[in-house]
């Protein structure tokens, strides 16, 4: 008789101690894979993270083909920073100083609307605030500043690389770009900034 009541008390200290023990590793895993789906580490962490996380399909492509044409801008900006480097590291400072630091700005000008929309809705994302309209406008606006970079080259080409397209149509519309004063070719890329830093503030 001792022996049956003492086996109902080692088992309900044993259920005891589950109840107020340390957590299971199952446990600790779980919340530890919870914590990484739910943050990234930053900006290279931001596409894999929105990505994953985000339902829009647009956004979803928008975040490989952005990020691709992101990394292909910076390494060419980088390449044509250190081509002229190299054509006035005899000269002194000043001027040349000047469109270093000139040539610098342009590219991150260029860059940084390619990585905002992903960068706008990571952040989104990991605040619990999960919305597919708002990733999918701001991936359009994407794809229009890609757009709009194609259109601002061709605004403004130099007289010497300005070719017609063959069809007639096509022609009469690049006509009137290259008819266009050169310094207007930064505003299509500038209006579709603009919209994106618009958009992220009053959504």
């Amino acid at each position: 008789m001792a022996e049956d009541a003492a086996e109902p008390g080692a088992s309900g200290a044993t259920g005891d101690a589950v109840g107020t023990g340390v957590p299971s590793e199952d446990g600790e895993d779980s919340a530890a894979t919870e914590d990484a789906d739910d943050s990234y580490d930053g900006l290279f962490g931001a596409f894999p993270y929105a990505f994953r996380s985000s339902d829009s399909v647009l956004f979803r492509t928008y975040v490989v083909v952005g990020g691709l044409a992101a990394l292909a801008t910076g390494l060419l900006f980088t390449l044509a920073l250190v081509v002229l480097i190299a054509e006035t590291i005899g000269g002194g400072g000043g001027q040349f100083s000047f469109v270093r630091a000139f040539f610098v700005f342009v590219g991150m000008l260029v860059v940084a609307p390619l990585i905002a929309p992903v960068l706008f809705v990571a952040r989104r994302l990991r605040r619990g605030r999960a919305d597919r309209r708002f990733a999918a406008v701001l991936a359009g606006l994407g794809y229009g500043f890609l757009g709009s970079l194609y259109l601002g080259a061709l605004i403004s080409a130099p007289a010497a690389q300005q070719t017609l397209p063959s069809n007639p149509l096509l022609s009469s519309v690049v006509a009137a770009l290259y008819a266009l004063p050169r310094p207007a070719g930064i505003a299509p890329p500038l209006l579709v900034g603009v919209a994106m830093l618009v958009v992220a503030r009053r959504w």
